[in-house]
């Protein structure tokens, strides 16, 4: 039982937090919302909803199993997405539903959604995009949707102004609707600079809660000037020569050698068959590629394509591919998703090529960074990568 700054009694359930007493400035907000939507017993008996109204913040929460609930949101969420604190393409309505129909390529077989959005004045001012499973360490968690491997920035969907508003009575509402549901929160990919982190923080230890933050990985990136001979002439002079001569040589090769890039949606399956078996070539990949994650990524490129931010391109000898780049062209910069390479082709420096024109491509279309994104593989460095950290966070309560 919880008193909030309107008086009002919230009396918590296990599963339907309701109000049990409010004085009139409350009355009047919930009467005119279940006029406005009707009491959503229905939802609640399917097990895809719960709504929970938060007086001291005047945000209704509501607890999402199933993205049939969510759906007819998926326009607001992308627009908010763009106002919030971190826009990536991992955190797009799509994205994290393809993740979540494939279990994120097969990585958590026990995974059960519970997103939760929150409302207010009828807007969508916040998404928690989580789901219920054991973490690897086998503890009762909620995790961000996306987690972990193929999703490089996760976080909450929120603008800047209502993060604290936001987090807080969400973790209100968590422990309130999902009493047994969860032990720990276990957040992994949060870019260090943002400020959920030092939110969840206090909000953590107003509660007595456990709070351990430690950097996950380096995610590398290359601001971009305009040109990209400005760009050459900012990284290590032994770097910039094997650049321009590994371009060069490629150039003057007997075979014609062009970089091509994939815009036909008609075209795209047959393109990322011929993609998976670059990536195959390398053992390590081929081990990745299981049919569920060849299933993950392919619903991830349709999605991109469609939306306008696929940036897949290949190398080509004489026709054939002789290496591949999955990129994303998202909110003015380029975004290194995966790359693959031909091993027949290793003499012409192949992955080097495809890199140095891609870079050259991205200076000359104005984006202003290139994000290599998680790992710290050497060639990141040596074509002038900076490193940015993601974090990863866990809260026992």
């Amino acid at each position: 039982m919880h008193r909030t700054a309107f008086g009002a009694v919230l009396v918590r359930s296990r599963r339907k937090p309701f109000v049990k007493f409010t004085p009139f400035p409350f009355f009047v907000y919930l009467v005119s919302f279940v006029v406005k939507n009707g009491f959503p017993m229905e939802g609640i008996r399917k097990n895809h909803y719960i709504p929970f109204i938060c007086a001291s913040h005047l945000m209704e929460f509501t607890l999402h199993t199933s993205f049939e609930t969510l759906a007819p949101l998926a326009r607001e969420w992308d627009d908010l997405l763009h106002e919030t604190i971190t826009d990536a393409p991992f955190l797009r309505f799509q994205y994290l539903r393809d993740w979540h129909q494939t279990l994120g390529g097969g990585e958590w077989p026990q995974a059960l959604l519970a997103a939760v959005t929150a409302h207010e004045d009828g807007r969508l001012v916040g998404v928690a995009p989580l789901f219920q499973t054991p973490n690897r360490e086998g503890e009762p968690a909620l995790m961000l949707l996306g987690s972990i491997e193929i999703s490089d920035y996760l976080d909450l969907i929120v603008r800047p102004t209502d993060l604290t508003r936001f987090l807080n009575g969400l973790l209100d509402f968590l422990a309130s609707s999902l009493p047994d549901g969860w032990r720990v929160l276990d957040w992994v990919n949060l870019p260090e600079a943002s400020p959920t982190l030092p939110a969840l923080e206090s909000e953590s230890a107003r509660r007595g809660w456990t709070f351990v933050r430690e950097t996950y990985q380096p995610a590398p990136y290359i601001p971009l000037p305009a040109d990209f001979e400005t760009y050459l002439a900012s990284i290590d002079k032994k770097q910039r020569h094997e650049i321009r001569r590994k371009m060069r040589r490629a150039s003057e090769h007997e075979i014609p050698v062009r970089m091509r890039l994939v815009d036909d949606e008609s075209t795209l399956d047959a393109e990322m068959d011929g993609f998976f078996e670059l990536m195959k070539q390398d053992p390590a990949k081929e081990k990745f590629l299981t049919e569920a994650m060849r299933a993950q990524m392919l619903a991830t490129a349709h999605t991109a394509l469609r939306g306008g931010w696929l940036w897949l391109a290949f190398l080509e000898v004489g026709g054939r591919k002789a290496a591949g780049a999955f990129n994303f062209d998202y909110g003015n910069r380029l975004w290194g998703y995966n790359s693959g390479v031909n091993r027949e082709f290793i003499e012409l420096s192949p992955g080097w090529v495809l890199l140095g024109h891609t870079l050259q491509w991205a200076c000359e279309h104005g984006r202003s960074e290139f994000d290599f994104m998680r790992g710290n593989e050497e060639y990141k460095y040596r074509f002038g990568g900076r490193d940015r950290l993601v974090m990863r966070v866990k809260v026992t309560r």
